[in-house]
């Protein structure tokens, strides 16, 4: 362990977040129908729901995960649906680095946890 241990979750919940929170940003402005409509079309079984558990998974939890708050309930959720993306990728021939990258990175927060530097720890500490 060296100084810059106590600062790994933060700046991986920052770079795993701020992807997820920028993507989810962009499905959440054209809306569950048009996101659904592409789950569709790849072939995703209940495409409403799914968009509207991506949309909450790459809004609500990438914020609560580039906060510190809930970050391994949020990271596993992440997970799951890059291994999704993966498999719809690679069923379509596509190449999966994306996908596969933020999968290690959710992988790497349900590792790690909030970490200091997050307003979880924060809260624990403030009501003592």
């Amino acid at each position: 362990m060296n100084a810059l241990t106590p600062y790994a979750a933060f700046f991986m919940r920052l770079a795993v977040g701020g992807v997820f929170f920028l993507h989810g940003w962009s499905k959440f402005h054209r809306g569950i129908a048009a996101v659904a409509g592409f789950f569709g079309s790849v072939g995703i079984p209940f495409p409403t729901i799914g968009a509207f558990v991506v949309i909450v998974v790459e809004t609500i939890g990438a914020a609560c995960v580039m906060l510190g708050l809930f970050t391994r309930a949020w990271a596993a959720c992440m997970m799951a649906e890059m291994a999704v993306a993966m498999l719809i990728q690679l069923r379509g021939g596509h190449n999966i680095e994306l996908e596969a990258l933020l999968f290690a990175g959710a992988l790497t927060l349900v590792a790690l946890g909030d970490g200091p530097l997050s307003v979880a720890v924060k809260l624990k500490h403030s009501g003592t």
